[in-house]
């Protein structure tokens, strides 16, 4: 039996479950400047991914690297959120014309 697609389904699902509340709050402390620390993550993980030897690490590495490049496009989201009253904004940030 082969559970290499369970494992990494789950993996999938973990990912975006931890990385929705890492956006928050990225956002909310930096705001969407933080972006390029989220493109920097992912190809870093995605080029370890690459020079991996195990099939499954290697799979797992490159999910969170995608993760966090999809955490960039997520970020301009969760600042439409804050404007619309979705989440709160913070209040050191109120100047912020991002």
């Amino acid at each position: 039996m082969h559970i290499e697609g369970i494992l990494l389904g789950a993996v999938s699902f973990l990912s975006i479950g931890i990385f929705h509340p890492i956006v928050i709050w990225a956002e909310y402390h930096f705001t969407c400047k933080i972006w390029p620390v989220f493109l920097a993550a992912g190809l870093v993980c995605l080029g370890i991914s690459t020079q991996m030897e195990q099939i499954i690490a290697s799979a797992v590495v490159g999910v969170v690297g995608f993760s966090c490049l999809w955490s960039i496009v997520e970020l301009h989201q969760q600042k439409e959120r804050v404007r619309k009253g979705w989440f709160p904004k913070n209040p050191k940030h109120e100047q912020d014309q991002d």
